[in-house]
């Protein structure tokens, strides 16, 4: 007896109540002073854009999704309530205020009952000890999926919002191996070290950065890890991107799913989709149906691409 999680990872570009920051603010030195009167960091968001957000995740049918640039649970209920059909699509809710100083976090909606949360934001970076170690967060989800009357699984997800490249990606490149690292070492802390990927876990979000040739990447510790499947790889090479970067006219894979290898297993026939019909259109590489709305850079969903797959779970 088996039964499929359709699970997504959504970078969902500044899910904020009502404001976001302006471009050009640098978010680290944003609010060193406090929030003060005569500083205008902010500019109104449009509700264009969170509609079209609103669209794609509605498209994606995910009965889990983890989102990344949430402002709050707050914010993510209003969403939920404005956009996705309330809390009758959406029961659960998972969210913890982070360490990012644009009060951005990450979060998970489910409609499966979420049955244990642990933030990881507290940890501290040993190159840096005044600094924590995650940029937002790790968060740690627990999700029950039940197979039958008698029987239910626990899948868990860490859900990540890696370091950015902002900065240069060679300058950032150590914080996002450390980060990656620690993941790895919460994952053999939870499920053992001798073969955590026999158990239902799952790594994904935004990881902020690419494969590439051998160290120049920060995350090809965790993404070509054994124990883990970066099942996007399972689709043409062409159609891996999940982010377009235009200062390089770049299109890139920063959005991971990452099934433990019994998971992958268990999903082989099963192949991940990248939905691009929100994403500006700017980015011309993606020449199908777009959503109403959609302008050359807003409105649009995000400036990521979801990625959801359906796992089996058996």
């Amino acid at each position: 007896m088996s039964t499929t999680l359709r699970l997504a990872t959504f970078n969902v570009e500044n899910l904020f109540a009502r404001w976001r920051f302006r471009d050009g603010v640098n978010p680290t030195t944003a609010n060193t002073r406090g929030w003060v009167v005569e500083q205008t960091q902010f500019e109104e968001l449009g509700v264009d854009d969170k509609a079209i957000t609103g669209a794609a995740v509605r498209e994606v049918r995910a009965d889990v999704l983890a989102l990344q640039e949430v402002e709050n649970v707050d914010t993510l209920k209003h969403f939920r309530a404005q956009a996705l059909g309330g809390r009758a699509e959406y029961p659960y809710v998972a969210g913890v205020d982070g360490n990012d100083p644009r009060l951005i976090d990450v979060a998970v909606l489910s409609k499966l009952p979420i049955t244990r949360i642990r933030s990881h934001q507290h940890l501290m970076d040993s190159e840096s000890p005044a600094a924590t170690l995650f940029s937002r967060d790790c968060l740690e989800v627990d999700v029950e999926v039940r197979e039958s009357e008698s029987k239910s699984t626990t899948v868990t997800l860490l859900v990540n919002h890696f370091k950015s490249m902002m900065g240069g990606r060679a300058e950032t490149r150590g914080k996002r191996r450390r980060q990656a690292a620690k993941v790895k070492e919460l994952v053999t802390g939870r499920f053992g070290s001798a073969s955590p990927g026999d158990h239902p876990f799952v790594i994904l979000g935004d990881l902020n950065d690419y494969l590439g040739p051998d160290g120049t990447s920060g995350i090809d510790g965790i993404v070509e890890w054994d124990q883990v499947d970066n099942v996007v790889t399972r689709l043409p090479e062409a159609d891996q991107w999940t982010h377009f970067f235009r200062g390089g006219n770049e299109y890139r894979q920063l959005d991971y799913l990452l099934p433990s290898a019994s998971l992958a297993e268990a999903s082989a026939q099963s192949q991940p989709e990248i939905h691009r019909m929100g994403m500006p259109l700017r980015a011309t590489r993606y020449t199908g149906p777009r959503f109403p709305g959609v302008g050359n850079d807003k409105p649009k969903a995000s400036d990521h691409c979801p990625v959801v797959m359906d796992l089996t779970i058996a």
